[in-house]
């Protein structure tokens, strides 16, 4: 395990990568899969790393991803997934087993943080979900700078679809 300066500049240099590689594209798809790319390959914890994108009303359908097969439709009804997109607030679960209705697209899953993607109009237009094998294995840190991330995606989410 690394300390929190350690995560702190993983998150940083990781990030200046994310926005380097995708700063000129105008693909939506093509910048999701490079950011799920950037984000497992730096951080052993995560075991799944994806997006789910709103394709239908009230429903995410599972995007780029890294990791074992998600599950295919969420519903924003159900989950912690479908919590993020339905509240348009993160959902930092430290141990899954305590969340009720959590749907156990693997099993092996014990903590998850799950961070939605807002677009000018504060609708979800995607949810950025990560899980780990390990209980408690996300924290404040990782909430801050996913949360950033998240941010600034909604933005650029919004600029891709109006152009």
């Amino acid at each position: 395990m690394f300390t929190d300066s350690d995560k702190q500049k993983i998150y940083s240099d990781t990030m200046h990568r994310i926005w380097l590689l995708i700063d000129d594209s105008t693909d939506w798809i093509a910048a999701l899969s490079t950011i799920v790319s950037e984000l497992h390959s730096s951080f052993d914890q995560f075991h799944w790393t994806g997006f789910y994108r709103t394709v239908r009303n009230k429903h995410l359908q599972v995007g780029p991803y890294q990791g074992e097969h998600g599950c295919i439709d969420i519903p924003f009804s159900q989950g912690v997934c479908g919590a993020a997109a339905r509240l348009g607030m993160t959902q930092l679960i430290r141990d899954v087993r305590e969340f009720e209705g959590h749907i156990a697209c693997s099993p092996t899953t014990l903590s998850e943080i799950v961070v939605p993607v807002l677009d000018s109009h504060d609708e979800t237009v995607a949810i950025l979900d990560i899980d780990s094998n390990e209980l408690e294995a996300f924290d404040d840190t990782d909430r801050e700078n996913l949360e950033e991330l998240c941010r600034k995606l909604g933005k650029r989410f919004t600029q891709m679809i109006s152009t």
